[in-house]
């Protein structure tokens, strides 16, 4: 009997060992997929422990509670769908085809995935209304930067940098809203290239 615990306890062993410890990098990620899904309301500790085939200890070892995690999954929010898309168009040397790059991969992003519509949605959110703000504020800069660069004075810049960031949220809300109204894959090219032309000339 001692003998057959001793390997249970040695099997139960070999099991932890193999399984990797969740990081607070996986519960935002997790966080993230709920509030895509579910909005706001969706992150709870135990729908997600289950999801990700854990406990609430393993929770509990990263964050102090919900609200920590709501803050950890939106700073994960504007590491991937800000930094991460400036980074990998930063690559492209030409300005203009940079332009097309970034919003290309940011309407591509945001028709697939409802997560930016669910969080302009809980808006009212004290921690939401935060991450908002400082992600729009780093986005609009940003494009405004490119638009700068084109050689358009810092003030016209700022204001077609905040044009076509409207632009691009109006695309994501009707995406998920009323998709019928935009156009179809195989025109989306076109328009968007129209789009920017505007956008973009002198």
């Amino acid at each position: 009997m001692a003998q057959r615990q001793k390997k249970t306890a040695a099997a139960d062993a070999r099991k932890a060992a193999a399984k990797p410890r969740l990081s607070a990098q996986d519960w935002a990620d997790a966080a993230l997929a709920a509030i895509g899904e579910g909005g706001l309301a969706a992150v709870a500790v135990e729908p997600l422990a289950v999801r990700l085939g854990t406990t609430k200890g393993s929770f509990y070892w990263h964050f102090a509670n919900r609200e920590a995690l709501i803050e950890a999954a939106l700073d994960r929010w504007a590491e991937i769908n800000t930094e991460g898309i400036i980074s990998e168009v930063e690559a492209e040397p030409d300005i203009r085809t940079r332009v097309r790059l970034l919003f290309a991969e940011a309407v591509s992003s945001a028709s697939a995935d409802p997560l930016e519509v669910s969080l302009l949605a809980t808006a009212s959110h004290p921690k939401v209304a935060a991450a908002l703000r400082r992600v729009t504020e780093r986005r609009v800069a940003y494009v405004a930067g490119l638009f700068a660069g084109l050689g358009f004075p810092a003030a016209e810049a700022r204001r077609r940098g905040l044009l076509a960031y409207t632009v691009y949220l109006g695309h994501a809300q009707l995406g998920h809203a009323a998709p019928s109204v935009l156009p179809g894959e195989d025109e989306f090219g076109a328009y968007l290239d129209e789009a920017l032309d505007i956008l973009m000339t002198h």
